[in-house]
């Protein structure tokens, strides 16, 4: 299945082509009047479309392509009982054919997916979610205030799940964020404390509960991107509330991840890092707070210039306008964090920044992902905008998509032979290519059948005479 119809408005590459990283860009612009009409594309550098997903609700965060050339998609569902920034409620896997493998939802009143995923290396899936807390509960753990009229809390989940069938899944491992809370109000507790002693822990009387005009929520965390790091078995989020980004273990079992010792670490499911607002744990002031509203936060792969560093997408970096920062976090041998007693976790600044305050204005979601020549791709929500920066500032391509209303929460590019981890020609899988994969081609072309990735020989998305040729002088060499 394929869609060609799709508003660009403007694509615009400087002649420096070098420096441009060739790639595969996925993205899934939709229109905030008008919640039809959805798909997720995927295209060349030059938005010249490959293939295209059609989905029933828009996204709530982005797509991820998998190297089997599949897609997963997080979105929305109709009317969830807890709703708010960012809500989702579904995760489908879908084949390149557009057909739907497994389609799965969690939103109930207890529980509610939102924003982001994260496919694991083993095939698992780590989610956000809300997770309602009433009135009751948020006294017993020392909160103040509830400011919404509904006088519940939403705290934060993350649940791995592992799929089963067509639309079910075992949760394998899970962690909440109400059991690493602090409070210094009332002694009575068990969760008392002095805040700027447990950098570890989050102070449950930080920040109001309700985002938005709206009064009809009790979102108070925000939780908007999850990324996993395998080589640590960490996994790091972004809070927009907050304006803080986490990392915790995931080495630990549920059971440990519930408490405050065990994994790797043997910090249990606690913090073992935090950045960007210090103030929220009492080693720092609104000066020295660097974060504010951010999104898309994500380690820099290996092998990518400014491996292991973070970055991160910073919504309201100077006023209005947007950053994307890069830090090295004090990382140690044994996966630990360096933290000075009565001092804010390092660093106190950054390795690098996109900033121009002509060219960057993020009200809301938008992300930014380090490419394998050291470009940064970056995505402008509101505006429906895709960029690609050098580590210099320059800006080498931008794409400028949609009309008014059209939004892209985030888009990433793939290097251009991430789809190829099979022995090109071998259709029948059986690792040899020969004359009978050759009819299978022809039976393909013949049939005008889906495209098939393994046959294309040339990487021009066809599958044409040119492949049969290049697979018989594969086979006669």
């Amino acid at each position: 299945m394929n869609r060609y119809v799709i508003n660009i408005i403007s694509v615009l590459c400087i002649s420096y082509t070098q420096e441009i990283s060739e790639g595969l860009i996925v993205y899934t612009p939709y229109n905030a009047a008008d919640s039809t009409d959805i798909a997720t594309y995927i295209t060349d550098e030059n938005l010249n479309i490959i293939n295209s997903w059609e989905h029933e609700y828009a996204p709530a965060s982005m797509a991820y392509l998998m190297k089997d050339s599949t897609i997963w998609y997080p979105s929305k569902v109709p009317y969830p009982i807890m709703s708010s920034g960012g809500v989702g409620g579904r995760i489908q896997h879908l084949d390149w054919n557009n057909n739907i493998l497994w389609d799965y939802r969690l939103s109930n009143d207890s529980l509610q997916h939102h924003h982001d995923i994260e496919i694991l290396p083993n095939g698992n899936i780590l989610l956000l979610a809300w997770e309602r807390k009433s009135l009751e509960d948020a006294l017993m753990m020392g909160r103040d205030v509830i400011e919404t009229p509904l006088q519940q809390m939403w705290s934060e989940a993350i649940f791995e799940i592992e799929p089963i069938g067509t639309d079910s899944a075992n949760i394998v491992w899970e962690w909440h964020l109400w059991d690493h809370l602090v409070q210094d109000i009332d002694p009575s507790l068990d969760n008392y404390g002095e805040i700027h002693e447990h950098p570890e822990l989050l102070d449950i009387n930080l920040g109001v509960v309700g985002f938005g005009p709206a009064v009809d929520n009790a979102d108070w965390i925000h939780f908007n991107s999850i990324h996993y790091n395998h080589d640590l078995n960490q996994i790091i989020l972004s809070s927009r509330m907050m304006s803080e980004i986490y990392i915790i273990d995931h080495s630990t079992t549920t059971e440990e991840a519930a408490s405050h010792s065990g994994g790797n670490s043997g910090r249990g499911g606690d913090f073992l890092y935090r950045w960007g607002n210090p103030g929220n744990y009492m080693r720092g002031t609104n000066h020295t707070q660097i974060l504010n509203s951010q999104h898309s936060v994500d380690w820099i792969d290996s092998g990518y210039p400014g491996e292991g560093n973070i970055l991160i997408f910073n919504n309201f970096h100077y006023g209005q306008n947007s950053a994307v920062i890069e830090i090295s976090p004090p990382i140690q041998p044994d996966g630990s964090y360096a933290i000075e007693e009565e001092f804010p976790f390092g660093p106190y600044g950054w390795e690098w920044m996109y900033y121009n305050n002509n060219n960057l204005t993020a009200l809301f979601q938008s992300g930014a992902f380090r490419l394998e020549n050291g470009n940064t791709f970056i995505t402008e929500a509101h505006e429906a905008r895709m960029f690609e920066v050098t580590l210099d500032g320059e800006i080498v391509c931008n794409y400028t998509i949609g009309t008014l209303n059209e939004i892209i929460n985030r888009a990433q590019k793939y290097p251009s032979n991430y789809l190829y981890p099979y022995i090109l020609g071998d259709i029948n899988s059986d690792e040899i290519v020969n004359i009978l994969d050759i009819i299978t081609i022809v039976n393909l072309i013949i049939n005008n059948e889906p495209y098939n990735l393994v046959a294309d020989s040339n990487s021009d998305y066809t599958i044409d005479i040119l492949d049969i040729i290049n697979f018989i002088n594969i086979i006669l060499d």
